[in-house]
């Protein structure tokens, strides 16, 4: 076991953790931010999405040991209230279905939108790539991330 003292959502958090434990279970059972959701465990669903330096990425696969000084951010710190652009345009798109993916596909693009405010059709798509939704709600997904990204041009 060491100590980490990590940069979560703007605050500094001290947790005690075995090197090599993947930030998702870090974030969900020493600090109990369970927005974040376990899908696959080998990065591939999305479903753990957070942002490194906000960077999107897969925090099944990321061990504690490996994030240092950089920045987390998880859904519960993307906004205060909920009001993200992101989180707007998926309420008022009417993305979710079960929801379980929601949290990775908010937090994969709100990291495109900040590198890319107003991405074509096509990088959308790259964007999103890999975040799997099982209820298949893909073309709201899209839409909202367009509403998004015209909400903040």
């Amino acid at each position: 076991m060491a100590t980490y003292t990590l940069n979560i959502n703007g605050q500094s958090r001290e947790v005690e953790a075995d090197p090599a434990t993947p930030v998702l279970w870090v974030l969900r059972d020493n600090l109990q931010l369970v927005g974040t959701k376990f899908g696959c465990g080998i990065a591939q669903c999305g479903a753990c999405t957070v942002h490194l330096n906000d960077n999107a990425v897969r925090s099944c696969q990321l061990p504690v040991s490996a994030v240092g000084e950089q920045e987390i951010t998880t859904i519960e710190g993307l906004s205060e209230n909920g009001d993200h652009p992101v989180q707007k345009a998926w309420l008022e798109t009417d993305v979710y279905q079960c929801g379980y993916c929601q949290a990775g596909q908010i937090m994969t693009a709100s990291a495109l939108l900040k590198k890319n405010p107003n991405p074509t059709d096509a990088e959308i798509e790259n964007a999103m790539h890999g975040n799997i939704c099982r209820c298949g709600t893909y073309s709201r997904i899209k839409k909202a991330v367009k509403m998004a990204a015209n909400s903040e041009s």
